[in-house]
């Protein structure tokens, strides 16, 4: 049975990988990018709710004097 020649995987697998980078640098040098990334500035609302403006029932003990 022959034996399988290895002497050559050296140099194909780094020509390969030497390939493959150079062609991501490129795909991704062709990528547009912004110059300048401007911050989105925001705002909080306040939600107007029902109980913000009235007492409940659950406080008005509390307020009431002791007996």
């Amino acid at each position: 049975m022959p034996q399988l020649d290895t002497s050559t995987w050296f140099i194909t697998i780094i020509s390969s990988m030497i390939t493959l980078f150079i062609l991501f640098q490129l795909k991704v040098s062709t990528q547009t990018y912004p110059a300048t990334p401007s911050l989105k500035i925001m705002t909080v609302q306040k939600t107007k709710n029902p109980w913000d403006s009235k007492w409940t029932k659950i406080y008005l003990p509390l307020l009431s004097p002791q007996q």
